[in-house]
């Protein structure tokens, strides 16, 4: 074992401490290589969204910790399972065509028509939006199609184990169920060969030795059909279940809300000859107003939207951060997300390997970092986006490559793409919201005093340090009592905003001079 191995075995960061717990599980079993499955699960009902984003970058990043941790010893495989073969139960608000969807409630998802007219159904569809995300973040996974496991006999031998361990599957489901559900409910639900649909209905008698169960269509005619070969879905605690005993799943993560559900579907797992899979329940996304991110719903940001207004890398890095504590998930969170991955991406190189094991860009980039230097930060750059009313990319250039002598989108490919999305976010949701107002008496004298002090200072002043430390110095000589509150004059006054970045480095990017005007004009009342 290398040094770096070694390291690796006491690393505090999330990832590595479940892939510690899975190389104990690995232990017990008696496992010293082999093949880990690690796998994430996708409801195609609704459009992918960040959560399921944030379920396969958490276990890529388990993954790969794993694989360094245990230096080669293992083959690893990722499985995006996507249940297309569930009922249709409910048309997603964010959905086209709502009222062609509507009359196909009940059948499997891999049968309902798409609405957005490019599929060969809503499934396909959204599968294909799935995998397109997947391929663009880099992911190296399987995609599984549960129509195809089914309709192809993958899960045959599953499912003839469930049927002849009907009972105790039942023992198990019963219990969690309300009395009314309980006389209907049975592990299978058989497609309808009149119909197509998903039936939830009573099973009234099996034959193990046949692979079949009798039930009742909904033509009011008995019918017997085979467990097998895709004639059945399986309800969805016990198709969990079903889905680890055949595919012999060692991780999978899933939201707290999913702690009944996996305790459940553990047991029946267990039923069936096969081993539950470790992992851990991550806290849910909530939206602004603090609810629960919803597929049906559609209140959650799109990967898409988020990736509108910054790099991918500030969304694995909000993935990555306290995957157990619950976050609000709105577009305020980019700009954060994003000036902290590339604080972390700044710091790494000059970090010890101890450090570097715990610095959330080694999890982002599988443990190679780019070498990228931002010199500026996309608050600031939202900031002068702000200040110069700025439409493109050039304009901004004119300000940046001053503030960086020789910087240039060629030389600096990352700050041009920041550059770009801090326009688009500025215009979409700052620019709405902006409300200057005018400087009181006591903020006025500050302002005067900040502008004589300015123009004292040499042409071409750049140093941020230098002009920061001018302008506490006038809210120092306007006896602010809190000097905050100056800076939030400085914010609501010249900027019409209730927060911004550190205010010497704004004049520096943005001009001592074009700083000197905007103050003037903010004092002549012509931003308000």
């Amino acid at each position: 074992m290398n040094q770096f191995t070694e390291l690796t075995q006491t690393a505090k960061a999330w990832p590595f401490e479940q892939a510690r717990l899975l190389v104990k599980r690995l232990a017990r079993q008696g496992r010293a290589d082999g093949e880990v499955v690690f796998q994430t699960g996708y409801g195609p009902s609704g459009l992918p969204h960040i959560g399921t984003f944030g379920e396969v970058v958490r276990t890529s990043m388990v993954r790969h910790a794993f694989e360094v941790m245990t230096n080669g010893a293992y083959t690893t495989r990722l499985i995006a399972f996507s249940d297309d073969m569930d009922g249709f139960r409910k048309v997603p608000a964010n959905l086209p065509n709502q009222d062609m969807l509507t009359q196909h409630l009940g059948l499997p998802l891999s049968k309902v028509p798409d609405p957005f007219g490019t599929h060969d159904s809503l499934a396909a569809h959204n599968n294909a939006r799935l995998c397109a995300f997947l391929d663009s973040f880099g992911f190296e996974y399987e995609f599984i199609s549960s129509t195809e496991y089914y309709t192809s006999g993958k899960f045959d031998d599953a499912l003839r184990m469930m049927l002849a361990r009907y009972e105790q599957v039942m023992a198990i489901m019963l219990p969690t169920l309300g009395l009314e559900r309980q006389q209907s409910y049975s592990p299978f639900l058989p497609i309808s060969p009149s119909t197509g649909h998903v039936l939830q209905v009573p099973v009234l008698e099996r034959d193990v030795d046949a692979g079949t169960i009798t039930f009742t269509d909904t033509d009011g005619r008995l019918k017997e059909t085979p467990v097998t070969g895709g004639h059945v879905k399986v309800q969805w605690k016990p198709d969990w279940a079903l889905r680890w005993t055949a595919l012999q799943v060692d991780y999978e993560m899933s939201g707290k809300d999913l702690i009944p559900s996996v305790q459940q579907s553990s047991k029946i797992c267990r039923a069936l000859g096969g081993k539950p899979p470790d992992g851990f329940n991550y806290e849910l996304f909530l939206d602004e107003n603090g609810e629960k991110i919803s597929k049906s719903k559609g209140n959650g940001i799109s990967i898409e939207q988020w990736l509108s207004y910054s790099i991918p890398q500030s969304l694995s890095h909000f993935m990555y951060q306290k995957p157990k504590t619950a976050k609000r998930l709105f577009f305020d969170v980019i700009p954060k997300n994003t000036d902290e991955y590339l604080q972390h991406l700044a710091a790494y190189d000059d970090q010890d390997d101890k450090a570097k094991l715990s610095n959330p860009v080694w999890h982002i980039h599988n443990g190679n970092p780019p070498t990228h230097s931002v010199p500026v930060s996309f608050s600031l750059l939202l900031n002068l986006a702000s200040a110069a009313s700025a439409q493109t990319k050039e304009q901004m250039w004119g300000f940046i490559s001053r503030y960086v002598p020789g910087a240039s989108a060629a030389t600096h490919p990352l700050l041009d793409q920041l550059a770009g999305f801090a326009i688009t976010y500025f215009r979409d949701f700052v620019l709405p919201e902006k409300s200057f107002r005018l400087a009181d008496a006591r903020e006025t004298k500050a302002l005067v005093d900040l502008v004589a002090r300015l123009r004292a200072l040499p042409d071409g002043e750049r140093d941020a340090q230098v002009l920061q430390t001018e302008v506490f110095a006038a809210g120092k000589a306007a006896e602010f009592e809190n000097l905050r509150d100056w800076f939030l004059a400085l914010y609501e006054v010249l900027l019409g905003q209730t927060s911004g970045p550190r205010f010497g480095s704004f004049i520096a990017i943005y001009g001592k001079d074009e700083t000197i005007t905007l103050i003037e004009r903010a004092l002549a009342g012509e931003l308000v």
